[in-house]
């Protein structure tokens, strides 16, 4: 990494609720747009939560109201792309807040980069990670390891937008069971998911994934953090 590489505010959270999640990109969407904050990278993990994004597919959600409450599942209609998905424990969740000149842009590359990330971070664990081709995300054979969708907020004040929302690492084994079988995860009915554990046997802590994705991530977006900032829980849902 260069010395002229722009600044990047790394921040860990070992669990915030969503909404103060969201509430909190907004924020620094805003204060990146006019210069008074770095661009940023949230790497969280959050309580049990399904996000539906703007494809807007009500009859993915397998679970009723009761059910939901039941497993103590939050839900929310997001402003990011794509259907809907799990977050939960025990899994790492990224927020890159990047600023994207408009010059040059190249929207579907950002895609590719965030899956690069996770390929790369995957090939150390001896993961041969991949892409289908017609869907986003990161996989392992048939099946999913990482879910992407992100939302690109335009700029007012100056060429441009600021990226939000962006991926979702399954880390621990039984996220299938406890998330996953509820929904129609991205609308996808033929492939399955995975994880980290379920793939070597190994169960890392958050933190540690989280260490270990962030220099990936400086690498490939051409970003230097010092170092990555843990904060305190935020779980007020």
């Amino acid at each position: 990494m260069t010395e002229n590489a722009r600044a990047l505010d790394a921040r860990y959270y070992p669990m915030i609720g969503y909404a103060e999640a969201w509430e909190l990109q907004k924020r620094l969407v805003r204060e990146i747009d006019n210069g008074s904050q770095d661009e940023s990278l949230l790497l969280v993990q959050h309580p049990p939560t399904y996000t539906i994004g703007s494809q807007r597919h009500p009859e993915h959600l397998l679970l009723s109201e009761t059910e939901l409450a039941e497993r103590g599942i939050s839900v929310f209609q997001i402003d990011r792309g794509g259907d809907i998905t799990y977050h939960g424990p025990g899994q790492l969740v990224g927020y890159p807040l990047l600023y994207l000149d408009a010059v040059g842009l190249d929207l579907h590359a950002y895609l590719r980069d965030l899956e690069q990330v996770i390929i790369d971070w995957l090939e150390g664990y001896g993961i041969r990670g991949g892409r289908k081709e017609e869907y986003t995300g990161v996989w392992v054979g048939e099946e999913k390891i990482a879910a992407i969708g992100v939302k690109f907020n335009k700029c007012r004040h100056r060429r441009g937008f600021v990226t939000s929302h962006g991926f979702a690492l399954n880390l621990h084994a039984g996220l299938a069971q406890s998330g996953f079988a509820g929904i129609v995860p991205c609308g996808i009915q033929q492939y399955g998911v995975t994880s980290l554990a379920e793939l070597t046997g190994r169960e890392l802590t958050l933190r540690q994934a989280a260490d270990e994705v962030l220099p990936h991530f400086c690498r490939i977006f051409g970003v230097r953090a010092d170092a990555l900032q843990e904060q305190a829980d935020a779980h007020h849902e």
